[in-house]
């Protein structure tokens, strides 16, 4: 990464197969500023470009997992750059920066820390699987600040929890808290340390097949469609996975009683 800017955003990789980017400015709750969304790029970019990558986890620095977006610059842009016009050219690219995990080939885990607001909790549900630690809070205040909610939210959060608990959310803006949210479905599980945890389920994760696993995050997506969505990608990519020295490893690993050596192959 090539500037000063890009410690807003921390990646390494913890463990084979695993990437781990974390949003490192806790200082403004890890808001989604200029600064860090331009590094946020930055860094999926790298891991979108690494066939290694098996998983990728999202956290963040400090007692906050991500406060949403940052709208300061409302107050410094001129007449110009707050027009209707120009706001929604602004808007699109920075949705479409942050939902960037729902689109990568390999699961996202968000390993959300702390609190998550507006558009931070957008983000925890671009990700495929979602744990929180017990100082994890989630909460979507956009009427409370005077604005629509942005970013998915009123596609994100009823595919998540339903209609009905995304309205109490959106119309209320209160927090659900760890075991609420893990009842209504909003997160995976609940642990003491998130990032501890989402790193062993990574772990795990990561020593799967990846041509199958690459397949499979795919056919989520596919099956959105319906059942005959389903079925028709499955009858293409069973077959894809049927033709590669990965299966015959994973078979034999099975009869041998073994752990599969995968080369996405």
């Amino acid at each position: 990464m090539a500037d000063d800017t890009d410690d807003a955003v921390v990646l390494t990789k913890p463990g084979p197969g695993v990437r781990l980017v974390t949003l490192n400015r806790p200082g403004v709750r890890n808001a989604m500023t200029e600064e860090m969304t331009r590094a946020w790029d930055r860094a999926l970019d790298e891991v979108a470009s690494d066939r290694d990558t098996r998983v990728l986890i999202v956290t963040g620095q400090g007692a906050s997992f991500c406060s949403g977006a940052d709208l300061s610059w409302l107050d410094q842009g001129s007449p110009e750059d707050v027009t209707v016009d120009r706001l929604r050219e602004r808007m699109l690219p920075f949705y479409r920066s942050w939902l960037r995990p729902r689109a990568l080939p390999f699961p996202v885990i968000a390993a959300v820390n702390g609190p998550a607001v507006g558009a931070g909790v957008c983000l925890t549900l671009a990700c495929d699987l979602r744990f929180a630690g017990p100082s994890a809070k989630f909460s979507t205040p956009f009427i409370y600040r005077g604005t629509h909610g942005g970013m998915g939210a009123a596609w994100l959060l009823p595919e998540a929890i339903g209609v009905t608990r995304a309205r109490d959310m959106l119309y209320t803006g209160r927090e659900v808290l760890p075991e609420q949210a893990l009842d209504w479905g909003l997160v995976t599980g609940v642990a003491d340390d998130a990032l501890s945890h989402s790193l062993e389920v990574g772990a795990r994760i990561a020593e799967a097949g990846p041509i199958a696993l690459r397949l499979t995050k795919t056919g989520l997506e596919q099956s959105a469609a319906g059942l005959e969505a389903a079925i028709q990608w499955e009858a293409v990519a069973q077959p894809v996975t049927m033709t590669t020295a990965d299966l015959h490893e994973g078979i034999a690993a099975f009869r041998e009683n073994r752990p599969p050596r995968f080369r996405g192959r």
